[in-house]
């Protein structure tokens, strides 16, 4: 069944390649969606697909990249989102 997984993460997020990271995992996965930097340090994911995919693809976002720290992973599983042809980092 495929799903919308909605995250926000915190920590030492930005400028330490976490966006090309979640590209990475989202396109290996075959997710949708997109990444975006937020103004108050945060990380913004909404990512689409397959219920396992996004399970490892979750998994992936708490451990981040390897010069990252994740503090804090906030999901949502929202029931109605619009769709997304592909996953993109967004500025």
């Amino acid at each position: 069944m495929e799903k919308t997984l909605h995250c926000k993460v915190s920590g030492r997020v930005h400028g330490v390649a976490f966006r090309y990271f979640v590209l990475g995992e989202a396109t290996r996965l075959n997710l949708t969606g997109y990444v975006r930097n937020l103004p108050g340090g945060q990380l913004e994911i909404k990512a689409q697909g397959q219920d396992q995919a996004l399970d490892k693809f979750l998994e992936s976002v708490r451990l981040g990249p390897p010069l990252a720290r994740v503090d804090q992973v906030e999901t949502a599983w929202p029931s109605e989102e619009q769709r997304f042809e592909q996953f993109e980092i967004r500025r």
